[in-house]
């Protein structure tokens, strides 16, 4: 009986979490940026069928605003920077193995799917300086135990998942005997945390407590380390993949790169509301 309502229990809490994620990637379209200039171009179109022109130019507007906000770079640097200024860089280099328990890698670099399984080749994306990263401090401390966390961030995957290709990586790069764990069933930052909570209290056992080094984008350090806390876990950060400088391009107008910024703030601005508002941080 008990372990008929334990099972019940499970299911009902996977299924939360994935109405949580549907949610949140349905909410993250809705409000970034570059969305609204489609919607507003087809309010401007059907106002126009309905010759009701000072909607149409109205919405035209609108549209016009969208698209200089998006495209002046300095709109979204502004925000990502304070993002990646949260959460402080560190320097590594005074750290030995006495002080760390292991390497955290999030996923979010590795392109999952069918690409690398058809091609025969890991591909990378925009934030490889994770895998790079990782990497380095597996050279450095040859006896530290590494977690890669990471399914995909897909609805729906077909293919390899970026646990494996980071698998294929690291046996590529000559790290087989490096002792490592692979958690391939998170699709998000708090699944990251979740999942591999219990290797790191195995690996503890018998152990002084000792934080571990935690490997993600700058921007995604704030709401990663947020997670680690509330779930009693140490970490140490080791942001990589900075997109801004110190000095904003104030003259810069690119829609492309002012798309990707929106993107990843807005990314991460819809993962701080929803982990806070739910109790996950």
């Amino acid at each position: 009986m008990q372990a008929s309502r334990l099972v019940s229990q499970v299911k009902i809490s996977l299924n939360m979490d994935t109405l949580f994620f549907v949610i949140s990637k349905l909410l993250h379209f809705l409000i970034e940026p570059l969305n609204w200039v489609l919607i507003f171009v087809i309010l401007a179109l059907l106002f126009l069928s309905l010759r009701k022109s000072h909607l149409c130019k109205r919405f035209l507007v609108l549209a016009l605003i969208d698209l200089t906000l998006v495209g002046w770079l300095p709109a979204s640097e502004v925000f990502l920077r304070a993002l990646e200024d949260v959460v402080p860089k560190i320097e590594v280099s005074k750290l030995t193995a006495n002080d760390v328990g292991g390497i955290i890698i999030l996923g979010g670099a590795i392109r999952s799917g069918k690409l690398g399984l058809e091609r025969g080749e890991v591909s990378l994306g925009e934030s490889a300086e994770r895998v790079t990263k990782a990497f380095e401090l597996m050279r450095k401390y040859p006896d530290l135990p590494f977690i890669f966390s990471g399914y995909s961030d897909r609805l729906a995957l077909k293919g390899v998942s970026e646990a494996d290709g980071f698998k294929q990586l690291v046996k590529e790069q000559g790290f087989e005997d490096h002792p490592g764990f692979y958690e391939n069933q998170s699709r998000n930052t708090y699944e990251n945390v979740i999942y591999i909570k219990p290797i790191i209290l195995q690996e503890s056992q018998g152990l002084s407590a000792k934080p571990w080094l935690l490997i993600t984008s700058a921007r995604h350090m704030y709401r990663s380390t947020l997670i680690f806390r509330n779930q009693g876990l140490e970490v140490i950060p080791v942001p990589v993949d900075y997109l801004t400088a110190f000095d904003l391009s104030w003259g810069s107008f690119d829609l492309e790169v002012g798309a990707q910024y929106w993107n990843k703030l807005i990314h991460e601005i819809v993962g701080l509301f929803a982990y806070w508002i739910t109790g996950k941080i």
